[in-house]
């Protein structure tokens, strides 16, 4: 057989029927053995043949040499105890490759142990969901260079493929390979360690500011402007016609409009307005804030979720604060100044998630093509868009840009749209609409585009109460000074 897959779960099951639709054989193994023989059972006609192994040993006598196997069980000690059980029976040579939502840094430690076996790991970001599973997900591998090139032809067949024009291509079928002139595939090799998993990751933390402001471009225009569901989805249809065209504004604009099955209400109202959340968008405001990377929009959209989370003290809270009037509704020109404050969050959102890209690639050494990467954005995965061609545009430009909003394309686009975003901003704050994403990236955009900024106060300060010392702007970086303040008041003389 050409590659195992442990795991059937949803996604673990619609990556082996893509790889089978591609007419790679797949051995399938699954702790529960009845799993492997039902979903065996259930799919004969698979172009590629699937079958089921029952023991770890059965699966890895089943596979050609070097042997290839992708784990898709929960991200932490489940994959751990999959990678031993494979490690007893693979050799050297051999390929694991984990297609969870690992945390990177278990990723470098799972290539560390297998490489000292000799079997090399490939930590591998899968984004698009179960449909992207079955149909063409964006693949994110990192790892060893041995392992990328072992696995290449597979990920290539199976991922999702973009035209010459940037746009996805949709609704091939099954088994049938996308033949289209230029036809790109959306996955390609990340680099070395936990790299993969590390970019899918960031792809996620994106994901949550995207998703925080498609959420508060609609209650801005449900609570402000008082428009329905069902026209606020319309609004969002005719948006995906513009520059916001992207996978989540079209769904958006489906479930605005999705009546509940039960009550007739649109659906929307009567779904609890308590958001989930997984871990990987947590997982990058915890790496900005470690490398000391400026993601305020997509912490903000983590927070937002914790916010929402807490739902009985907000109801609570709801009885006894009281917010401001609701005030005149707003001018014509409204909706596309909403249209405007989400174009410029989006496009901050992807460049704080670049920047940190950039900053944990330099110092692992992973040396990331970022025009490449966001090449393989742009179909399978959820952040798919129209402004990743912009994006991939930019750093075939300027490889080293150091930020997107410098890039000439992008910054006339916020300079053509800044106005409206402060006024949706400003209206929001004065109408008690929450919007902590489209203010945090207007702050953080007002805040990169400033000479000088009150940290000279901050840093001031510390000197004041703590002796930590201060740089002066008529003297070279790296050399620090102390002023020897009057009366007794630093930290260290108070103790």
């Amino acid at each position: 057989m050409d590659i195992g897959m442990v795991g059937l779960g949803v996604m673990g099951r619609n990556l082996a029927l893509n790889m089978g639709d591609h007419g790679y054989s797949v051995a399938s193994y699954n702790r529960t053995t009845s799993v492997a023989d039902r979903f065996v059972a259930d799919h004969p006609d698979t172009p590629g043949g699937l079958k089921a192994a029952h023991t770890p040993e059965d699966l890895a006598a089943m596979l050609d040499r070097p042997r290839r196997a992708v784990i898709l069980v929960p991200a932490g000690g489940a994959t751990d105890s999959t990678m031993a059980m494979l490690l007893d029976h693979f050799e050297p040579g051999d390929v694991i490759i984990d297609g969870g939502n690992a945390h990177w840094p278990d990723t470098e430690r799972r290539v560390a142990e297998c490489a000292a076996k000799g079997v090399h790991f490939l930590g591998s970001g899968v984004s698009g969901g179960e449909v992207g599973a079955r149909f063409g997900p964006s693949l994110m591998p990192g790892g060893p260079r041995d392992a990328w090139d072992s696995v290449k032809p597979i990920w290539e067949a199976i991922a999702a493929k973009v035209g010459a024009d940037g746009k996805a291509l949709e609704g091939a079928e099954p088994g049938k390979p996308v033949d289209a002139p230029g036809a790109v595939p959306c996955t390609t090799y990340i680099g070395a360690g936990g790299s993969g998993h590390f970019v899918k990751m960031v792809h996620n933390g994106i994901e949550y500011a995207d998703m925080q402001t498609i959420a508060e471009a609609y209650a801005l225009l449900r609570h402000v402007a008082g428009m329905s569901p069902p026209e606020i989805g319309d609004v969002f249809e005719r948006w995906n016609t513009t520059e916001l065209d992207s996978y989540l504004v079209e769904i958006t604009a489906d479930v605005l409009r999705q009546d509940d099955p039960g009550t007739g209400e649109p659906f929307v109202d009567v779904v609890l307005d308590a958001a989930g959340q997984k871990g990987t968008g947590k997982w990058t405001a915890m790496e900005a804030l470690d490398l000391g990377v400026a993601t305020p929009t997509i912490g903000e959209a983590v927070f937002a979720r914790c916010v929402s989370a807490a739902r009985d003290e907000r109801v609570r809270a709801s009885e006894v604060i009281s917010g401001p009037p609701a005030g005149d509704p707003p001018g014509a020109g409204f909706v596309e100044d909403v249209r405007s404050a989400l174009l410029c969050a989006k496009i901050a959102a992807y460049a704080q998630g670049f920047s940190l890209i950039r900053s944990r690639s330099e110092e692992k050494g992973w040396d990331i093509d970022f025009a490449s990467l966001a090449r393989i954005w742009r179909g399978g995965c959820i952040i798919r868009a129209r402004l990743l061609g912009d994006i991939t545009a930019a750093f075939e430009r300027d490889p080293t840009l150091p930020n997107l909003v410098l890039d000439k394309r992008f910054l006339a686009t916020i300079t053509d749209h800044a106005p409206a975003w402060r006024r949706v901003a400003a209206l929001a704050a004065e109408r008690g609409v929450p919007a902590p994403a489209f203010s945090s990236a207007l702050a953080w955009f007002d805040a990169y585009r400033s000479a000088r900024l009150p940290a000279s106060l901050i840093q001031a300060q510390r000197d004041y109460f703590g002796a930590h010392t201060y740089e002066r702007i008529d003297r070279p970086r790296g050399e620090f000074f102390h002023l020897d303040w009057p009366g007794d008041r630093s930290e260290s003389r108070v103790k």
